[in-house]
């Protein structure tokens, strides 16, 4: 978004007068409301790119500029028409409206391809088990998974079952220390200790992911934490048949 955010701040800005003064020849000729609908597309194109500021200066301008180019009296910021007030107010709330959808189709895109790379990173997990991938590769991949899933520093696996009095990543996505239920997207993941997180298989422990998050305070919801507990569900699984080379990865 940075790339392209001056860009875009200053055509919300400019584009509005530059419409209106390529009306001003015709403005004698037709009726207000379709130069209103015209700067309401100049609108959605800014609020297109999700930038709440430029959605905004966009309506701001557009109300400013569609009031000095095109209402009577011509060139000055007086409205003498009730009809042409109303429609410089619409253009105003319409533009903030807009905006605001903008800002949340942009949002809801974002969540549905952050979930489509959740269902990947699994499918693509349970593939390698069914494919046969070695303990030691699976479990490599996994931990890349966690990382991006959970937003975390980084991640380490231990085999066995011995478990430790760490906070911990529980089956139903909780996060608990000891028997407190910690609020993680409030306050974030545990930064001064490591979150285990068991790697089970029909109810036998085959080994922990020791989750670090050490240098940045990460916040995943409750479905990233799910889908942690099932990248390493599926390395229970595949544990169930193998042992990896290297217990400590």
């Amino acid at each position: 978004m940075e790339n392209y955010r001056t860009p875009v701040l200053t055509a919300s800005v400019l584009a509005p007068p530059a419409v209106c003064a390529l009306l001003i020849p015709f403005r004698e000729h037709f009726d207000n409301a379709n130069a209103a609908l015209l700067l309401v597309v100049v609108i959605v194109g800014v609020a297109a790119f999700g930038i709440r500021l430029a959605g905004i200066l966009a309506a701001i301008s557009s109300a400013v500029w569609f009031d000095f180019f095109l209402t009577v009296p011509y060139d000055s910021f007086t409205i003498n028409s009730s009809n042409d007030v109303e429609q410089a107010v619409l253009l105003l709330v319409i533009g903030v409206a807009v905006t605001q959808i903008a800002i949340w189709g942009r949002r809801q895109q974002a969540e549905a391809s952050r979930r489509r790379g959740y269902l990947d990173g699994v499918i693509t997990t349970s593939q390698a088990v069914a494919t046969g991938a070695s303990a030691d590769d699976l479990i490599e991949q996994v931990r890349a998974e966690l990382t991006a899933v959970l937003g975390i520093d980084g991640v380490k696996f231990i085999a066995g079952s011995n478990q430790t009095h760490a906070p911990r990543l529980n089956p139903d996505g909780s996060v608990t220390r000891g028997s407190q239920v910690l609020k993680v997207e409030r306050d974030g993941l545990p930064t001064n200790a490591e979150i285990e997180l068991t790697v089970q298989h029909a109810g036998e422990t085959r080994g922990r992911f020791l989750l670090t998050a050490a240098t940045r305070v990460a916040r995943p919801d409750l479905e990233q934490r799910l889908v942690a507990v099932a990248l390493a569900d599926q390395v229970g699984a595949a544990l169930s048949t193998q042992e990896p080379i290297h217990p400590h990865i």
